[in-house]
């Protein structure tokens, strides 16, 4: 497929910059859609074309677009707290509807969409593609916003026949999460030892580059309209964090906390998160998404594309190197 032209947005980020690299070693020219502002770190390095637009510029987007054969539609705002939630709303919803307006005429088109998208439960079932969730049930901006991006795609596809497949990255961890994400903080925290409790909660973790190779098989193999998890394996966060400190050299937390004596705390965080402009590592949402286990299962991603999960702690291993070597661990 060396004369193949794919467009990812988003290309600079965690994920995208993982997909990014599995695309053009998947033989694909890759063109990155990049804003101005956007870090490049991630792409140092790699043969990539960049184009330069944010993806609710609909101009900016169709000529990122132009001459590209298939788009992988990555870039979304992941943060579980903002100062103005709405920003996290119309950057996911309003930057989805443009790209894939722009994107109509492309061979294929991978939606990146996310777990959050699906209905979890509190006993700890795995939940998979046929229970998503109703919006009136999402915690916070971030889902709310997945949600109704979703929606655009979905509705798109069976109104105007877009050629779109839609996957759903669980807890994607490994290097290159330059921001970090949310999940990223929490390893870079407990490595530092500032974590000396957990909540009863679980999620489901997977190596960034397993999702990347994960949006190679949804195009190549994917069918239009229909939705697949990308996820890796179930663990508990008492678990994962268990791992951390054994890859860390540390000591594991032993207590475990409950969320009301958290509640209060998280309450003063985002009070002075609203002033610093910086997002606080503990919020509200956060709590209450803890109280359900974000377990999911791959079962039809691995039936219907091949694809495949390492162990989830090679992604903490290779995380927990990168934070390293970039000093984010000091």
């Amino acid at each position: 497929m060396a004369s193949d032209r794919i467009l990812v947005t988003g290309a600079a980020g965690f994920v995208g910059s993982a997909v990014a690299r599995a695309s053009i070693a998947a033989g694909f020219q890759v063109r990155a859609l990049v804003r101005a502002t956007s870090p490049r770190a991630n792409l140092a390095g790699l043969d990539v074309e960049i184009v330069e637009g944010d993806m609710r510029d609909f101009d900016a987007v169709a000529r990122a677009v132009a001459g590209a054969r298939f788009v992988m539609h990555v870039a979304a705002d992941y943060r579980l707290w903002a100062p103005d939630p709405n920003d996290i709303l119309r950057a996911n919803c309003a930057g989805t509807r443009v790209v894939m307006q722009a994107a109509r005429k492309a061979e294929r088109i991978v939606y990146t969409s996310s777990v959050a998208t699906l209905a979890v439960s509190k006993s700890g079932e795995s939940a998979d593609e046929t229970k998503p969730m109703r919006i009136e049930n999402a915690i916070g901006a971030y889902k709310r916003s997945k949600i109704l991006a979703e929606q655009i795609v979905a509705a798109m596809i069976a109104e105007e026949r877009l050629p779109a497949v839609i996957v759903h990255p669980s807890t994607p961890i490994g290097p290159n999460d330059i921001k970090p994400t949310p999940t990223g903080r929490i390893i870079i925290e407990a490595a530092r030892g500032r974590m000396p409790g957990y909540v009863d909660t679980g999620l489901n973790l997977v190596h960034v580059d397993d999702v990347a190779q994960g949006h190679i098989a949804a195009l190549r193999q994917g069918r239009v309209g229909e939705h697949y998890i990308l996820g890796g394996q179930n663990v508990s966060l008492a678990a994962m964090l268990a791992d951390i400190a054994a890859l860390s050299g540390r000591r594991a937390p032993r207590l475990k906390v409950p969320r009301a004596f958290l509640y209060p705390l998280a309450f003063l965080a985002e009070a002075r998160a609203r002033r610093t402009q910086r997002e606080p590592f503990l919020t509200r949402d956060g709590l209450r998404m803890s109280e359900y286990r974000m377990f999911f299962s791959s079962a039809k991603a691995e039936r219907e594309l091949g694809f495949r999960a390492r162990p989830y702690q090679q992604g903490l291993a290779d995380a927990l190197a990168w934070f390293g070597q970039h000093g984010y661990l000091r």
